[in-house]
């Protein structure tokens, strides 16, 4: 799991909570209001739908949660050093010799690609495929961010009308109470009742579905440049470029500061151990 994306909401929700018991907030006029609750979820689920077909609203939510919740299963030093160790055995041994360690990769672009390599396919050819599947999985994330954007832009307007439809139950009770010893107090809770789903509306948008479309954002870049990376590790394996070589030209796609943390480490990026070697 990502603990990020677990402790952000966490921290959130808390923040929320300890302003509403600092402010004296009764939460049982929230809870009591489950139903606001309920328009607003599935009134934004609806809305999303309308805008997007089944399929991609599905694959949307689906991959949204998965990319938001999970940790990816590589980093850009980890598969740097896994390219130069491919890399520095295919010189040794030849391309064939890293059919086992293909086949043993859990990315599949990463595998896909080394058995292209091992294949003996021209180099624009699999250059062509891979870029090909870069964009097709920069288009299902982009889609996926879409849908949670367009979640927290429908959950703010479903809670002002789940408001306007409080406030009309309100004012049709006006003239029951016309005989109340406490008109003032039955109102403000009336009032505050109807409040409350323009509360729901708000929170979900921006405690939930907008940070989300954000972190799908953020992943989709960080995945973007891992498949960057192994374009051209996969590609420099093909054309038997030297490890050393390769470990350079991969170095300059990572972070500045983490270059010279390696530096001050004293240690190459494609340390045996981190390719598992």
């Amino acid at each position: 799991m990502d603990f990020a994306t677990i402790l952000g909401l966490g921290i959130a929700v808390a923040a929320l909570a300890l302003s509403a018991w600092i402010g004296n907030v009764d939460v049982r006029i929230i809870f009591a209001r489950y139903e606001a609750f309920l328009l607003v979820l599935f009134g934004t689920i609806g809305a999303t739908m309308v805008s997007y077909s089944l399929r991609n609203f599905w694959t949307g939510i689906t991959l949204g949660l998965r990319t938001a919740f999970v940790e990816p299963v590589y980093r850009e030093r980890e598969v740097i050093a896994t390219l130069v160790s491919f890399a520095e055995k295919a010189r040794r041994e030849g391309l064939l010799a890293l059919e086992n360690e293909a086949a043993a990769l859990e990315d599949d672009f990463m595998r896909k690609g080394i058995q292209l390599v091992i294949d003996g396919r021209d180099t624009d050819i699999i250059r062509k495929i891979l870029e090909t599947e870069m964009a097709f999985v920069q288009e299902r994330n982009a889609k996926a961010e879409g849908v949670f954007m367009s979640m927290g832009g429908f959950s703010p307007t479903l809670g002002i009308i789940g408001t306007v439809l409080g406030l009309i139950a309100m004012l049709k009770e006006l003239g029951s109470l016309s005989g109340s010893t406490n008109i003032a107090g039955q109102l403000g809770v009336a009032t505050a009742q109807a409040f409350v789903a323009t509360f729901f509306g708000i929170a979900l948008a921006n405690l939930l579905w907008i940070p989300l479309a954000s972190k799908i954002k953020e992943r989709a870049g960080e995945q973007l440049l891992l498949r960057e990376i192994m374009v051209e590790g996969i590609l420099s394996i093909q054309a038997g470029d030297n490890p050393r070589l390769l470990e350079e030209k991969l170095h300059a796609f990572l972070d500045p500061a983490e270059r010279e943390t390696e530096i001050e480490a004293g240690g190459a990026v494609g340390e045996p151990e981190l390719a598992g070697a």
